[in-house]
């Protein structure tokens, strides 16, 4: 097996096996309540979904034990994870880190697909839709998450900038990494 050239960090697995026997509920609810943030607070995101709004899509990094399906349900996102394939309508697949750097603009969606880091099955165009969604909204997940605790943003935001710089993941958008 070749090594891919954009070196894309794994999850560690001694730290993924636990995650195998966590709940997935607390985890659905969560995330739903995140997307309908983010949902707030970017609603071109799901406007430009267009035909693809109620879509149904299967987020797989790979290096987890547990699938994301997302539901854009028009702008009043669900989200529901799961042990097995999950199912949607269009699937992307590949290392956490990857699905994360396609958000933040890191790595280019084409250049993960040609390299194999990024495996999309399904409805091809759907994938196409979110993708290019995600990008029009120039998300910064690190952010979001941040801007949830109030006043303890800033130094949330450094916790941040300190993980992806020592991890390898691209967990703010890179313009944003230095703006706290």
């Amino acid at each position: 097996m070749t090594q891919s050239p954009l070196q894309i960090p794994r999850f560690p697995a001694v730290l993924a096996y636990p995650l195998r026997a966590m709940p997935l509920v607390p985890l659905s609810l969560s995330l739903t309540a995140y997307s309908r943030k983010i949902a707030k607070s970017h609603p071109g995101l799901f406007r430009r979904l267009g035909e693809y709004g109620h879509t149904k899509f299967v987020l797989d990094p790979t290096d987890l034990p547990f699938v994301i399906c997302l539901h854009p349900n028009g702008g009043v996102p669900r989200v529901i994870v799961t042990r097995g394939p999950g199912e949607g309508t269009a699937r992307i697949a590949g290392p956490l880190a990857a699905l994360l750097g396609l958000v933040h603009g890191a790595f280019d969606g084409d250049a993960l697909f040609f390299s194999r880091d990024l495996v999309v099955e399904g409805d091809t165009a759907a994938a196409l839709a979110l993708r290019n969604a995600v990008d029009d909204a120039e998300l910064d997940l690190s952010r979001e998450v941040s801007d949830l605790t109030g006043p303890m943003a800033p130094p949330v935001q450094r916790m941040f900038v300190f993980l992806e710089r020592h991890t390898g993941v691209s967990l703010t958008r890179p313009e944003e990494a230095g703006a706290w």
